[in-house]
């Protein structure tokens, strides 16, 4: 998580922006190389039984990530005081950018807000409603919408454990994480669910909620916190719960 990895994901997201803005056929060009004008399946990704499979296995490999952050502060919480399964800055790590990335900005603030149409839905591709290019939230699509891309953030949330990964393997970690979202995002498009621009974005947003809270957490001067400092107050919260509930 350093400078010269935000300014790439800077430069790539402003030139997908730039030329997808001035140019928003491209998102219709690419989703109909996987369109198939032949009822009942119009896009052919979502005729293939090892999709749903992948799906479901992408999930619960982004939940088992997730998981020891969860347990981690839970059992703190709960239990008497103990080491903690992980470090105190790993598990608020894990937990504010999973909570931030996929959770608030991806399904909270655009994909119920932001009415862009999936390309399933549109008219080019046998749907109702209109196109509209990726920076334009005045779609036809009620709620669950195409941007940003929902299981493309999840997947590239996985940046976010990468970058807890022992230094000399982070680089190989970075490299999958990276490949496990664009795989699920190019899933996703030649599924009609999403667009290209949806699942650009996704991993940029995602990439910038990771370096900010690693920055914040771990590299700022200002801000960076020791593994004392977070298990500290959970302590005290945690003998307060057992106190309310009787058990110390």
């Amino acid at each position: 998580m350093n400078r010269a990895g935000l300014i790439i994901a800077l430069i790539a997201g402003g030139l997908v922006g730039v030329v997808f803005a001035v140019y928003p056929r491209l998102d219709l060009d690419i989703s109909a190389v996987f369109f198939h004008p032949t009822p009942p399946v119009l896009f052919a990704v979502n005729a293939q039984p090892w999709v749903q499979v992948t799906r479901w296995t992408a999930r619960v490999l982004i939940a088992l990530l997730a998981l020891p952050g969860f347990l981690a502060v839970l059992g703190w919480l709960i239990l008497p005081p103990r080491r903690m399964l992980i470090s105190g800055r790993a598990a608020l790590f894990l937990v504010m950018t999973i909570a931030l990335g996929p959770g608030l900005i991806t399904n909270v603030l655009l994909k119920d807000h932001w009415h862009r149409s999936r390309p399933i839905d549109v008219q080019q591709f046998a749907g109702t409603d209109r196109f509209t290019p990726w920076w334009d939230p005045r779609g036809d699509c009620p709620n669950n919408c195409s941007f940003v891309a929902g299981e493309p953030s999840g997947a590239f949330w996985t940046l976010a454990p990468a970058a807890l990964a022992p230094p000399q393997w982070r680089l190989l970690a970075y490299g999958a994480s990276l490949a496990f979202g664009a795989g699920i995002g190019a899933l996703r498009i030649g599924a009609g669910a999403h667009f290209f621009t949806d699942v650009v974005f996704a991993g940029v947003f995602m990439y910038l909620v990771v370096w900010a809270m690693h920055g914040f957490i771990y590299r700022w001067r200002a801000t960076r916190m020791s593994d004392d400092a977070i298990e500290r107050p959970l302590a005290r919260i945690s003998e307060a719960i057992r106190k309310a509930l009787g058990l110390s």
